[in-house]
């Protein structure tokens, strides 16, 4: 049976982040995974999720500041020292507040300078992998589809996988949103037998809105099989944006035909 992590960069987005943990808590969700969780010290983020029976998963690096429009920087040559920071930043605040995993956020890259950001992306988790490594972390990398993110350095599940082979760090692994693989590329069964030995993390949206999972062209159900067949026991990110109200949304569970949210 599948299981589901609240992703709190979307859920519940009218209210602060110590509020949103308790919603998850009371919606039946057991864990929460977070976008950029900062502006909250990890001590108060660590008690408050624990205080509601939760676990941490992942949370992203910044994505930066600037005119520049990137979206992290972990591909964007000359930005290196901006990649550190943001990366050191990341597992620090991951590590203490008691987190798993950190996406690290690639950054726009000019088509014409793709090349020169594989060599950039493959040095920076070269770098980073060990750092998280011995913080107890797994390093996340997500391809974004470029009709949400133009410009991003990488949107297909193939680019992912050379990036990781690239590394070659065991702890460094494929963030598998079937919502982007949906809207870049499709065929997203397919491509997650593919590439699940290199799945460290999956996340869900409906296809093509980013809605609730109980609606467009995507056969969840499928998706949660073909999991259960490979011998996944992580979670499932519920990283949609809701229609309305988080809670009144709160139903494509039993669309689904699921009993609950998992534990």
């Amino acid at each position: 049976m599948p299981r589901f992590s609240a992703n709190l960069g979307f859920l519940w987005p009218d209210r602060p982040l110590l509020e949103r943990i308790e919603a998850a808590a009371d919606a039946g969700y057991r864990a929460i995974e977070l976008h950029y969780p900062y502006d909250v010290p990890a001590a108060e983020l660590k008690a408050a999720y624990q205080k509601r029976g939760l676990e941490l998963l992942g949370l992203n690096t910044q994505i930066g500041a600037g005119p520049d429009g990137h979206r992290g920087y972990a591909a964007v040559p000359g930005r290196e020292a901006d990649f550190h920071a943001l990366a050191e930043q990341a597992i620090a605040y991951a590590s203490e507040a008691g987190g798993t995993a950190v996406h690290m956020m690639a950054g726009n890259v000019a088509p014409e300078r793709h090349a020169e950001g594989f060599a950039t992306i493959v040095a920076n988790l070269k770098w980073a992998a060990p750092k998280a490594a011995a913080a107890g972390l797994t390093v996340l990398i997500e391809p974004i589809n470029r009709r949400d993110m133009p410009g991003y350095f990488y949107s297909t599940q193939e680019e992912g996988a050379a990036v990781i082979d690239a590394v070659a760090a065991p702890n460094v692994k494929l963030m598998f949103d079937a919502y982007h693989v949906g809207v870049a590329q499709g065929d997203i069964i397919t491509r997650l037998r593919t590439f699940y030995p290199k799945v460290g993390h999956v996340q869900i949206a409906a296809v093509p809105s980013r809605a609730e999972p109980d609606e467009g062209e995507v056969h969840f159900p499928a998706i949660f099989k073909v999991l259960d067949e490979l011998g996944y026991t992580g979670w499932i990110g519920a990283e949609y944006k809701p229609r309305a109200a988080t809670d009144a949304g709160m139903d494509w569970v039993k669309a689904l035909g699921l009993a609950g949210l998992g534990s």
